[in-house]
């Protein structure tokens, strides 16, 4: 599966709280989660963020509390992928259950600037700048994770296997 969108760059230590403020975690759903998402970081976030655009970020996005609005909030925005250099182990765990596809790439993260467009190609963990032409290699998934992710998490992957 290839994505392609608009990148939003962020820096160090993004927790959970800056993804979706404490203050808006009286419901999971994700279109309300949206409408706040990244706002503590961003406040123009929500209302530019377009379905299919991409999140960059520096070392450990999504650290702090574990919860789980945080990813939903991001793919709730239409966010199609996050790339980072390192994220949470908790919220990569979280991202991958509900199927937001992370992956970390330090050497795209440095060259990869906000607005630029890129290519990521899931299956292969290529990475592709369009503004420059250059490519990035992240580790792939292995198979039964591109297979939650493709089923949209881990609960509709549990159920097609039931």
């Amino acid at each position: 599966m290839k994505l392609t969108g608009t990148v939003y760059k962020f820096g160090n230590d993004i927790d959970t709280d800056a993804i979706i403020p404490a203050r808006y975690l009286n419901t999971f759903d994700p279109q309300e989660l949206a409408r706040h998402c990244m706002e503590d970081a961003d406040a123009g976030f929500p209302d530019k963020v377009k379905r299919g655009d991409i999140i960059v970020a520096e070392k450990n996005f999504g650290c702090g509390s574990s919860r789980e609005h945080a990813p939903i909030a991001i793919k709730g925005a239409g966010v199609s992928c996050v790339i980072a250099k390192s994220f949470a182990r908790i919220f990569y765990r979280n991202a991958i259950n509900i199927g937001l596809p992370i992956l970390e790439c330090p050497e795209a993260v440095d060259a990869i600037q906000e607005g630029d467009s890129i290519e990521v190609d899931l299956q292969s963990g290529v990475i592709k700048n369009l503004r420059t032409g250059k490519t990035f290699q992240a580790t792939p998934f292995r198979e039964f994770m591109q297979d939650i992710i493709n089923k949209g998490g881990l609960i509709n992957y549990v159920k097609e296997k039931s």
